[in-house]
């Protein structure tokens, strides 16, 4: 992470927050999904979107919590266009349900804000028998995006507005097993390290991003995909790392980022007009930055998409 003061090209920093990088900007006539919306930086990401005019659906597991939040934005923002829907992504079964559902409602698609995580719990499977951070992080959101595919696509091209995907990894990239993804030992619980093994989801989610960027460019379609650090924050994510967590929160106010800054390159990200064109990047502090070499790797990148289709089932015909 950059100096709290230091200024990128951008012209904002790590101090600025989520409303300074979308000030001024209107974000009328777009619908986003927001995943893991109803807590941290999700539920700010949510608030700012519909403060610019952005009709949100919240993508949440608890639809409780999810419209709890909902009501508490709109009592901020009366006009706020939001829904809520159920979306479990370490199921993906709930993944199918939600897409299938969301087509149901026939909304335009410009925005997907790939949010929601876990991270460095013990070992445990999902309900499709996949390490859960690997599950939740990276092959929900990977099955999730592939799944709305052809909604953005038909969105950016009835519009003739660039659609932006947009995936929150994590500077924790840095830290994954030694070959980046254990394809082969994914579901391995005597190699299982809670950290690694999120810093092996994080770095999916920047190969998923480079990937999807590369399809998009050969494609000729008008989407972008960027992965992003949204810096390091207090949230409800460290809540299995209970002294990580108590240190945390009482130096955090000094050394960390609050929330509204935390969500501030997601809506960068996805509203600003300097972020128009950009794809298959690295964002941090609302600026373009360099994930480590094995996040760069254009061959792990498509080695794991291969990888994401066999375990969802969406091998390509």
């Amino acid at each position: 992470m950059w100096p709290f003061w230091w200024k990128g090209a951008s012209g904002f920093s790590a101090r600025s927050t989520a409303e300074e990088v979308t000030h001024g900007i209107d974000g009328t006539g777009l619908t986003a999904i927001v995943t893991g919306a109803s807590s941290g930086i999700g539920e700010e990401t949510t608030r700012v979107l519909a403060l610019r005019g952005v009709h949100v659906v919240m993508a949440v597991r608890n639809t409780d919590s999810g419209n709890q939040v909902r009501d508490k934005i709109l009592k901020e923002i009366p006009q706020a266009k939001i829904d809520v829907m159920k979306l479990d992504l370490s199921s993906m079964a709930s993944v199918r349900s939600f897409a299938s559902e969301y087509q149901s409602l026939d909304l335009p698609l410009n925005l997907l804000i790939n949010n929601a995580g876990i991270m460095a719990c013990p070992f445990l499977l999902s309900s499709d028998n996949i390490e859960l951070q690997f599950a939740t992080n990276h092959l929900g959101h990977f099955l999730l995006t592939n799944l709305l595919l052809e909604r953005m696509k038909k969105t950016a091209s009835e519009s003739n507005r660039e659609g932006r995907i947009v995936i929150v990894s994590s500077e924790g990239h840095r830290f994954a097993y030694r070959e980046g993804v254990q394809f082969d030992k994914i579901n391995d619980e005597a190699r299982y390290n809670t950290l690694q093994a999120y810093g092996q989801s994080k770095l999916g989610n920047i190969l998923h991003a480079t990937e999807l960027a590369r399809l998009f460019k050969e494609q000729g379609v008008n989407i972008t995909a960027n992965s992003l650090h949204p810096g390091s924050i207090m949230t409800n994510l460290l809540r299995y790392h209970s002294f990580i967590n108590t240190i945390g929160n009482a130096v955090g106010k000094y050394v960390l980022k609050s929330i509204p800054q935390g969500a501030a390159t997601t809506c960068y990200a996805a509203l600003h007009p300097q972020a128009k064109g950009v794809s298959g990047e690295y964002l941090m502090d609302n600026n373009i930055s360099d994930p480590n070499s094995q996040g760069k790797d254009k061959d792990l990148a498509k080695k794991l998409w291969e990888f994401s289709l066999r375990l969802t089932g969406e091998e390509e015909s």
